[in-house]
């Protein structure tokens, strides 16, 4: 027999590793919202080893040209997923995929859809096309990698290609796709896509269901006139980036929460308060969100944020 050296033995293990990815996500329902439109509801956590890193809502809509997929998640095993999910439905062609922030949650399981077909197109906010080509996607792949301990591994940046801003539109036979970009909200590269004929609103990550996100990159008043915005564009069924699709209640209760540690910070700020100080009052203001995921872990980061904003608009 001939003998295996250790030099050997690692050529051999090599290209192994170098194609290792990580495991197959179960399938999840696509749950049907309105007419020829699906939403998959996601775990409503942070990207864990549990889940995968699977924790947004993908959508689907079926229209007389093709599929067209809206976030479709965060590594190629959650686009896969999605893909899979499409084919219990139609047989029919993916046509495009629409990505509405950077946030690599929502966006980075572009790349099971471009193995799929190299050439779907992919339409983001032209500041979300800025900050793929910036680093922000090997940023995501770190953190997904890192959260799940390498449950998304495999998993490519595929950005958007096509542009896309406030009032823009594109059609797919019967079915409009409108951006709204009113300003910076949850980033600078947020997109809201309305779809008019059904009377259906994907409001990304500006809007949660029972889920409150990180602010970092975000602004709190801006994100309240972007709310403000999104209430004004006729709707009957709400699509959040995380949590349950419902109606427009849930949209005021978002709105109320970002309002809330805003004003409060405001107030307390000015009334030379640190943010500890003024974290148990604000937290008493908004006991109702207590059970929302997410809502112990962020809202001391909230706070701290909400001051710093409130500290730059009185230069303004």
């Amino acid at each position: 027999m001939k003998k295996v050296t250790a030099l050997t033995a690692m050529l051999l293990m090599a290209p192994a590793f170098a194609t290792e990815r990580g495991p197959a996500i179960p399938d999840y329902p696509a749950d049907q919202v309105a007419n020829n439109t699906y939403v998959i509801h996601g775990p409503k956590g942070y990207p864990s080893p549990e889940n995968q890193g699977f924790m947004n809502n993908p959508a689907f809509v079926v229209t007389d040209e093709g599929v067209v997929v809206i976030d479709p998640g965060s590594s190629v095993q959650t686009g896969e997923m999605v893909l899979r999910q499409i084919r219990e439905i139609t047989e029919a062609p993916v046509v495009a995929l629409l990505n509405t922030h950077v946030h690599g949650d929502h966006w980075l399981g572009n790349h099971a859809f471009r193995n799929a077909d190299p050439q779907v197109p992919i339409y983001g906010h032209p500041n979300m096309i800025k900050g793929v080509e910036e680093g922000a996607g090997e940023q995501w792949i770190d953190i997904m990698h890192r959260s799940t301990e390498g449950a998304t591994a495999g998993t490519e940046i595929r950005g958007p290609n096509i542009a896309v801003g406030d009032g823009d539109a594109v059609s797919f036979g019967d079915t409009t796709f409108r951006f709204h970009h009113p300003g910076p909200a949850h980033t600078t590269t947020d997109i809201m896509i309305e779809i008019p004929e059904k009377k259906v609103l994907f409001l990304a990550d500006n809007v949660c269901n029972e889920r409150i996100v990180g602010m970092n990159d975000g602004t709190f008043r801006g994100s309240v006139e972007v709310i403000d915005a999104a209430l004004q564009i006729p709707a009957e069924v709400y699509v959040p980036g995380h949590g349950q699709t419902a109606g427009v209640e849930f949209v005021h209760d978002y709105r109320g929460y970002l309002d809330g540690v805003y004003s409060g910070a405001e107030e307390f700020y000015e009334q030379g308060m640190e943010p500890f100080e003024m974290k148990p009052l604000i937290e008493k203001r908004l006991a109702r969100f207590k059970n929302w995921t997410g809502f112990n872990e962020e809202l001391g980061k909230h706070i701290s944020l909400a001051v710093l904003e409130a500290e730059q608009a009185m230069f303004e």
